[in-house]
């Protein structure tokens, strides 16, 4: 690995600069093969994750751009297409993935089946060498900046449902494609609901074969898992991808600059040492109570890391996401929650205040409303301990009374 991180350091002595694009910046690491080093040749290196990770690690240790993340492209989209899709389509889609130029997101969830994802009713109609989509997603992240979608959608009502569904890349830069961002309860819009009204597909953006795409879901789903769980090396700078986001022509130093007046606390959860670090500051490091759920909560933060580490080793060693990513996923769900509590436990009467008038201008108040979203997003809490009882304990599947019957609409586990 040191010949690995030696190689890093001196390429981005040689191609680092403030007044690069972001779109060159990318570009140049794309072009390098080092914005995913662990996909194959010709889009990657072929590391092993340790080493890849060593990759961002020294960019992250150089307080420098990372590579793009597509919003989901580059933790989902790439992954399954190098997995199921076709050389075609792996030549179509990933170079611009890797360029940061296109950004992608999910379309599987809807109003009437989210857990019970099987359920969905989004058709897909053959109509000469195409498909037209009507439906509606909801639940979509960063679906109102993305260029693609990775879409599923019943091709077959005659069929049960698990049999029935196709898997599709959709252009999301048409007229049927409508998304419309979600307002949440901390103010922020990361979520969209998309309505498909007459959208188009080509028949050759089928990923895997027609009638077929559950297959192609359930790898969606389990990196999915993985990505809810994972975390970026620290000082790593995460800028948005895709022309729309609006980042790709703007400088570095520009984006560096702008970085720096970004909220003090950010994201779902607040990191243990800075939790400590706030007690101490807000004179309550001494409090019983509080040192205990401190201690707790630092305890919690190490098992899951220590859970991370067990994941990254079985990726290392080839083997598929498994039952570990679901316990990194509900350990962080409860990581979230005891960073909220503990949070509103240290602030006291100020945690009753809101945006300037708050503490940090209410920063720590978007991250603690932000974290019941982790109980839903990537798998329900109770989805993952339903595929941890059946596939690690062994237990009896839930009744599923209607799995093999044509288009059912309820009672499916959707992690079969």
């Amino acid at each position: 690995m040191s010949d690995v991180r030696a190689e890093v350091r001196e390429w981005a002595a040689e191609n680092w600069s403030l007044d690069l694009t972001v779109r060159e910046w990318w570009r140049r690491l794309a072009d390098a093969r080092l914005a995913m080093p662990a996909w194959p040749e010709p889009y990657g290196r072929g590391m092993s994750n340790k080493d890849a990770r060593a990759v961002t690690q020294e960019l992250a240790a150089a307080g420098m751009i990372g590579p793009p993340q597509g919003v989901v492209g580059a933790a989902l989209a790439g992954p399954t297409l190098l997995a199921h899709g076709t050389p075609e389509q792996q030549a179509r889609y990933l170079p611009p993935l890797l360029r940061g130029e296109e950004a992608w997101c999910q379309l599987f969830s809807e109003p009437g089946a989210g857990s019970d994802l099987p359920a969905l009713a989004t058709r897909a109609e053959k109509h000469g060498e195409g498909w037209v989509v009507d439906g509606q997603k909801v639940w979509n992240s960063g679906a109102d900046v993305a260029r693609r979608g990775m879409l599923l959608a019943r091709t077959d009502v005659d069929r049960p449902k698990y049999e029935g569904i196709t898997f599709f890349v959709i252009d999301m830069d048409q007229a049927g494609v409508e998304a419309r961002p979600l307002r949440q309860m901390n103010g922020e819009a990361n979520f969209c609901e998309v309505f498909l009204t007459g959208a188009r597909v080509d028949h050759e953006d089928i990923v895997g074969q027609c009638n077929d795409g559950w297959r192609v879901a359930r790898t969606v789903m389990a990196l999915e898992r993985a990505m809810v769980a994972g975390r970026p090396p620290k000082g790593l700078v995460q800028v948005p991808s895709g022309e729309r986001a609006g980042f790709l022509d703007r400088t570095i130093g520009e984006v560096l600059e702008r970085g720096e007046r970004r909220p003090v606390f950010s994201g779902n959860a607040v990191p243990a040492r800075r939790l400590i670090a706030l007690a101490r500051e807000r004179g309550v490091a001494d409090d019983p109570h509080i040192r205990q759920e401190l201690a707790r909560y630092y305890t919690l933060n190490e098992t899951n890391r220590y859970t991370l580490l067990r994941t990254a080793a079985s990726a290392k060693a080839g083997r598929p996401p498994g039952p570990e990513a679901s316990i990194t996923k509900l350990a962080v769900s409860r990581v979230c929650q005891a960073s909220r509590e503990l949070t509103f436990s240290i602030l006291g009467a100020h945690g009753m205040l809101d945006g300037s008038d708050a503490p940090y201008d209410g920063s720590l108040h978007t991250v603690a409303l932000a974290s019941v979203g982790v109980r839903i997003g990537g798998g329900t809490d109770e989805i993952q301990r339903n595929a941890l009882g059946e596939r690690a304990l062994g237990l009896p599947r839930e009744p599923d009374v209607d799995a093999t019957s044509p288009s059912a609409t309820s009672g499916a586990n959707p992690m079969a």
